[in-house]
């Protein structure tokens, strides 16, 4: 594919993402935030894959980027969906809390 066609499914994936994420209500984030996490991961693969196909330097560099910024975005995805979920348990008890933090 040449170069404007790959800057048009970009650009159009941006604009298309952006709808779709503004148009979820708050309490549909939590669920979709651990389907997310799924297609994150598909994410990784692919850019993994295109890094160890690559055939000349800048392809390597921007896929490298590409698997820092998946990496990122997965770890990331896993550490707000635990927060998340932490928010809808219960409340527990001071001495339940000082010996979870102390066994760690």
């Amino acid at each position: 594919m040449d170069a404007i066609t790959l800057l048009t499914f970009f650009v159009l994936a941006v604009f298309v993402g952006f709808e779709v994420v503004s148009k979820v209500s708050s309490t549909l984030h939590t669920p979709l935030m651990s389907g997310a996490n799924a297609i994150h991961g598909i994410i990784l693969v692919g850019a993994v894959i295109v890094a160890g196909q690559a055939e000349s330097i800048p392809v390597l560099v921007v896929a490298l980027i590409a698997v820092l910024l998946a990496t990122v975005n997965l770890v990331g995805g896993f550490v707000v969906t635990d927060r998340m979920l932490e928010m809808f348990g219960g409340r527990r008890a001071p001495g339940a809390a000082a010996t979870k933090e102390g066994a760690k």
